[in-house]
């Protein structure tokens, strides 16, 4: 593990199996970005937390995270409470100089990049809090994922309306946010995230991939056949969908997509819809995810 490098805000993984563990032949990272892997038990799992220095991001930080996922290791890849997104820190700089070439109209953008490439048989479960955007706040975030056949993944994006304590219900300049995938390189389908408003307050994306999340598929299908979403007159706590994906022959992924009043109703949703990763990931590394 390293923190070695010259470029601000870039980090490279590369996870492999040994002897039933998965292994990190190269984890290092730049400020302000902080990778660190916890021991755990289950075997041919794996987890990195990205962190950043002071809780968040700043106007004019660049964050470029790539990954190469090896045959047969999965990969958890979380993040340590919400990415806050901030137009300024009093007192820090930002890892990029503000120049005039950077400077937009009204505000600079904070810009996350993180390709990630995943062997037969690997998977990557990518279980983020999601980004909070403080007011007048502009992030931009592109994440490309190239699967092997055979390999799996479990890919979730979603983001909060601000602080809503504090009356920023919405107040960010810009959300941008844009999820490439490719299986044997052929891409699927691109979803963007609109900015869509209240009643409510936080959004999710979620992308199902490959034999190791087939059987969350299988349940999230059962739940879709058995709800009624679509008699309600009044907006509900938590809508959700579910949408098929053409992928390699045998094998469609799947969108879901969720809306909720509260970020907790959000979050308490996908943790009992993922619950069936226990079965591939194990109770303990489960239990590290939506807390």
């Amino acid at each position: 593990m390293s923190n070695g490098g010259h470029e601000a805000g870039h980090g490279n993984i590369t996870a492999q199996i040994h002897s039933n563990r998965v292994v990190f032949p190269v984890l290092s990272y730049t400020y302000p970005l902080k990778l660190l892997s916890p021991r755990v038990q289950q075997d041919g799992v794996a987890i990195v937390y990205m962190i950043t220095y002071g809780g968040g991001l700043v106007c004019g930080d660049r964050i470029s995270l790539s990954a190469n996922i090896e045959q047969d290791a999965q990969l958890v890849f979380l993040s340590q409470g919400s990415t806050k997104v901030f137009k300024a820190r009093p007192g820090v700089r930002a890892a990029v100089p503000v120049t005039l070439r950077t400077l937009g109209a009204t505000t600079t953008v904070t810009q996350q990049r993180l390709e990630v490439s995943i062997a037969a048989g690997g998977a990557l479960y990518l279980l983020p809090d999601p980004v909070t955007c403080f007011r007048d706040a502009a992030y931009h975030q592109v994440q490309t994922f190239r699967l092997a056949r055979g390999a799996s993944a479990a890919l979730l994006d979603w983001y909060t309306s601000g602080r809503r304590a504090r009356g920023e219900e919405w107040a960010f300049a810009r959300y941008y946010s844009i999820n490439e995938v490719f299986v044997e390189a052929s891409p699927l389908p691109r979803r963007t995230l609109a900015d869509r408003m209240g009643p409510y307050a936080c959004y999710a994306t979620l992308f199902l991939y490959g034999p190791r999340v087939q059987g969350v598929v299988r349940e999230l299908e059962e739940r879709m056949r058995a709800a009624t979403v679509f008699q309600v007159r009044e907006p509900l706590d938590v809508l959700w969908s579910l949408s098929p994906v053409r992928g390699e022959a045998g094998n469609e992924g799947r969108i879901v997509r969720v809306a909720g009043k509260e970020t907790e109703d959000v979050k308490k949703w996908l943790s009992d819809a993922l619950r069936g990763l226990v079965d591939v990931i194990g109770g303990e590394v489960y239990s590290k995810i939506f807390i």
